[in-house]
């Protein structure tokens, strides 16, 4: 293991006090590096002396790199290949909206420009979703809480991001104490608060029982993609282990706590789980909760996809079901970044044969979050 992250919060203030060294010039460094990409420890003024000596020793200012940027056709979707210091590749996509287009309850919408990260919390993934390319490469390794941050650190430099949803690659649940630390990390020099970040999960329950407590205010966001049991183990085998009942339990609880919406994420695939009877299943499943369904169109993912992507007709008229039969706010993922394979589903390293569609708008997760 080489050195670490100076974006490893928990390690470096352990360090800082082993030391004897006032763990609140952190922050400082943080904002320093982040302002100075390229800096050497002895460039950060006004540190003691002793915090000089820690740093050339222990620390990085960054341990990954970024091997390789790629744009999307029309500008508004960034790819970045982040290289981690084990050798390892993740990947990272900066989407950029402007708020001011369209219209909203009928009046030109406020704002302007604004951009969200989608970041990785590990490399590959357990989870093994049938529809998802990430889970074609198996799990490989977790990401350090400083490798996640470092993606951010990366993007920053590209774009001023707003908001960051962890729904790259890896189940972020699944690396709990780095995602924390991360989140914690995140709201301090960069100043995103809770509400600006969405972290979503299959459903690991025993993580989403202390998730409220220990980041409150964090968006959640769950990946069900089918109402009944056994449709959803058959494209998401991980959900044997979190039964749809004990999930839908955990989830009553943590909506209590924490008093947020819950964004429901749904993956449409024609003849799997798109039909009217999964639509009503659905409604009937959410009745009691608060929540935001975001309605997914597949996107395919080269020589390993077995899916169809559901026709218009259909997601129009499952979303119209959530809509009109049980009052839900359903809405529909226009996808970006599909010509850079930066969309839903579709961030995997050197997968062979993607295919690559035109890209569309989409609706900013700042918007679901809100208003309803």
């Amino acid at each position: 293991m080489g050195v670490g992250s100076i974006f490893d919060g928990a390690d470096v203030r352990a360090e800082f006090e082993k030391a004897g060294i006032n763990t609140h010039f952190i922050p400082f460094i943080w904002k320093y590096v982040i302002k100075n990409p390229n800096c050497e420890w002895d460039e950060i003024p006004d540190l003691p002396s002793a915090a000089y000596s820690l740093l050339r020793s222990k620390f990085k200012t960054s341990t990954s790199s970024v091997d390789s940027v790629i744009n999307s056709n029309d500008g508004v979707t960034t790819k970045l290949l982040v290289k981690l210091q084990n050798g390892a590749f993740v990947e990272a996509v900066i989407m950029r909206y402007d708020t001011r287009l369209g219209k909203y309850c009928g009046k030109p919408r406020p704002g302007g420009p604004r951009s969200t990260l989608c970041i990785s919390s590990q490399v590959g993934c357990k989870m093994g979703c049938k529809f998802c390319a990430t889970g074609s490469m198996g799990f490989k390794n977790n990401l350090s809480s400083g490798e996640i941050v470092e993606q951010l650190v990366h993007a920053s430099r590209l774009s001023q991001i707003r908001n960051v949803v962890f729904m790259g690659m890896g189940e972020p649940l699944n690396n709990y104490s780095a995602l924390v630390e991360a989140v914690r990390v995140m709201s301090g020099p960069f100043q995103l608060s809770p509400k600006r970040i969405t972290v979503s999960t299959v459903g690991i329950i025993h993580a989403i029982n202390k998730l409220h407590k220990d980041l409150p205010g964090l968006n959640l966001a769950v990946s069900l993609h089918a109402p009944v049991q056994d449709v959803r183990c058959q494209i998401m085998p991980a959900a044997r282990a979190f039964p749809l009942e004990k999930l839908m339990d955990a989830l009553q609880v943590y909506q209590k706590n924490s008093k947020q919406k819950i964004f429901i994420e749904y993956i449409m695939l024609d003849g799997v789980n798109d039909e009217e009877q999964h639509a009503h299943q659905l409604g009937k499943l959410l009745e009691t909760f608060d929540v935001v369904v975001n309605l997914i169109p597949f996107n395919p993912i080269g020589s390993l996809s077995r899916f169809r992507t559901s026709s218009e007709e259909k997601v129009l008229r499952f979303q119209k079901i959530l809509r009109g039969v049980n009052n839900i706010r359903t809405t529909v993922r226009k996808q970006m970044g599909q010509d850079i394979s930066g969309a839903c589903g579709q961030l995997v390293v050197n997968l062979p044969d993607e295919k690559k569609p035109t890209n569309l708008g989409v609706t900013d997760i700042e918007d679901l979050v809100s208003r309803r």
